[in-house]
């Protein structure tokens, strides 16, 4: 007999097979459960080294023994007349067939049978019986899985990344950023965080990194059924993550629109932002930090360490020119003239790549903020939200410039714009609500205002002073004025006082909060906070310390409205300027050659 031919004999063959469909399945195992488990991720290597070291004992063993009614027995001890391989060579077969049969199951059930549950219509046309659209998915926080578990911000970024690549979807409506992030760590299920959010669908995933090696788990669930629409594991070097980044958008994509007829989409296309990979951890810890608006000069020095180690690293320069242009109104005198610094990096990354949006509201900020050119200030934001309409740190700023310029109806709608893209964002919150109150729309004001007291976020936080401190809840209205100041032992009641008591003398309270000014570290200035002032009927200080011209339109600023200061102040900062070129708005109008009158705002 040949050699093949008592290779079929022994069944070495069907031993074979039999081990090569066993080891494949127990590879798909240990990758399952590796993602679920808390493994090295070197494990599956190690289970296909060892697959691949036992195949040839097993081959050997198969030629040398031989199973018979009395068992195990070497081959040559078996009498060929009474050989039951044949019997074997089906029992063997057999097992063969069934493991396929379950291998090509799984298959199935991973891979066609969700695109075959629903029929494919278009999405913006259906909705769940909660009126969610089927056109919307969340991004949940990505979960940490490194061994040192010190891979937050990564882990974070990654999935801000995702968000990022599926807002550009045509048609796909994706859940902000806050709104889905607060769900870190959540008890609730998948469809309960879903119904939550008001999306039908839910990307979470997780991610490993060690050393120079990464592992991501991604999974698009369908939140209405909570069943899997698609998932895949990635194993790579952390170089890739770009590419990764890609392979993930464009399955999700492609997941959503042949489950539910998706049929516009923009191009997913990552660019490699840096090859630099520690530049690139850093860029995201310090965007991290930017984001939450904690510890903004570590971010400062985060960004720029990221532009040393590669500074054609546009992304990493417009995070440092938007944490620049903002730290002055969040730390108070470090001693560092940010503004200058914001608008170099804000240059520095249009130089690098044009085509980026928010070093433009950065410069729209500086124009309006600082120069005080409102023209050019308005064309800069403009071209900002051209570029990414939901850049919602441009319609923040925008809106705000709006309001301030008197515009209160296009600057609420602004503000709209930036909640309705994040609902979660509690600065675009704050300024709505003073423009609201602005317009003398208090009641409504306070409805956006006051479910965001329980963050300890200090924007705008003195605004409603005034209103509770004269509406009989001095106790509410002292702590937000402490919050403000960021000291308990700040002066507060006696700004609380000048507010109560308008008829009274309020000198000696004046001096009591300039003496706290003067001896206070973080060298706040009661300019910065020019509402203060007014109470004091400290006009003068109010206008010559330059305060922020918001301030002017509030229902507490009345007096100062009626005076000539209020003149002043809007010739200075250019709003009348502004006005006489593009137009007054609908509450004031132009009197004579060079002048102007506004109604009072009730």
């Amino acid at each position: 007999m040949s050699f093949v031919g008592e290779l079929k004999r022994r069944n070495v063959i069907r031993v074979a097979v039999l081990y090569f469909v066993s080891a494949w399945l127990l590879l798909q195992l240990t990758d399952v459960l590796s993602s679920l488990l808390p493994v090295p991720e070197w494990t599956g290597a190690l289970v296909f080294l060892l697959l691949l070291i036992a195949l040839p004992p097993a081959l050997i063993f198969a030629w040398v023994y031989e199973m018979t009614p009395e068992g195990l027995r070497r081959e040559k001890d078996v009498d060929r007349s009474q050989s039951i391989t044949g019997e074997t060579g089906k029992k063997i077969n057999s097992v063969i067939v069934v493991l396929l049969v379950l291998a090509i199951a799984g298959m199935v059930v991973d891979r066609f049978l969700p695109e075959r549950t629903v029929s494919p219509q278009p999405v913006a046309e259906t909705a769940n019986d909660a009126g969610t659209p089927r056109n919307s998915i969340a991004v949940l926080p990505f979960t940490d899985l490194s061994e040192e578990g010190d891979q937050q911000f990564f882990t974070d970024g990654l999935s801000e990344e995702l968000l990022n690549l599926l807002v550009r979807v045509d048609g796909l409506r994706v859940a902000s950023r806050t709104s889905a992030f607060a769900y870190r760590d959540s008890s609730l299920s998948i469809p309960q965080i879903a119904e939550t959010l008001g999306v039908a669908h839910v990307l979470e995933g997780s991610v490993r990194k060690s050393g120079d090696r990464i592992r991501i788990t991604a999974q698009l669930i369908d939140a209405t059924t909570d069943r899997h629409l698609w998932s895949e594991n990635y194993d790579r070097r952390l170089e890739d993550i770009f590419a990764i980044q890609d392979e993930i958008g464009t399955a999700i994509v492609a997941a959503l629109r042949d489950e539910f007829g998706l049929v516009e989409t923009a191009s997913i296309n990552v660019a490699a932002s840096t090859s630099n990979m520690d530049a690139y951890a850093l860029y995201l810890e310090a965007r991290e930090k930017f984001l939450k608006r904690e510890d903004l000069l570590e971010s400062i020095v985060l960004f720029r360490r990221a532009v040393e180690l590669d500074p054609g690293f546009a992304r990493a320069w417009e995070g440092l020119a938007a944490v620049e242009i903002v730290t002055d109104d969040w730390v108070w005198d470090d001693g560092v003239e940010h503004v200058p610094l914001a608008v170099e990096a804000a240059e520095k990354a249009l130089s690098i790549d044009p085509t980026l949006s928010l070093p433009y509201a950065v410069l729209g900020l500086y124009e309006y903020g600082t120069n005080k050119d409102l023209l050019t200030g308005e064309e800069l934001f403009r071209k900002a939200v051209e570029l990414d309409p939901k850049n919602t740190s441009a319609w923040l700023w925008y809106g705000i410039a709006m309001s301030e310029y008197g515009f209160f109806e296009k600057g609420e709608a602004f503000l709209r714009k930036c909640i309705d893209i994040d609902p979660g964002y509690l600065n675009c919150k704050h300024h709505l609500a003073v423009s609201l109150v602005s317009q003398g729309r208090t009641e409504e004001a306070l409805r956006t205002y006051e479910p965001t007291l329980d963050a300890d976020f200090h924007s705008m936080s003195e605004i409603f002073v005034p209103y509770y401190a004269t509406h009989g809840n001095v106790l509410l209205a002292t702590m937000l004025a402490h919050r403000k100041f960021g000291d308990s032992s700040a002066p507060v009641a006696e700004w609380i006082n000048a507010i109560r008591y308008p008829g009274a003398d309020h000198e000696i309270g004046y001096a009591r909060l300039k003496d706290w000014e003067r001896n206070h570290s973080s060298g706040l200035l009661l300019a910065d906070m020019g509402i203060v002032l007014l109470p004091f009927r400290k006009y003068d200080e109010f206008v010559s310390n330059g305060s922020n011209t918001l301030y002017l339109w509030l229902p507490s600023a009345a007096e100062i409205r009626r005076s000539r200061f209020f003149s002043v102040m809007l010739r200075e900062g250019r709003i009348l300027e502004y006005w006489q070129e593009r137009g007054f708005p609908n509450h004031c109008r132009p009197v004579g050659d060079d002048g102007f009158e506004c109604d009072e705002i009730t």
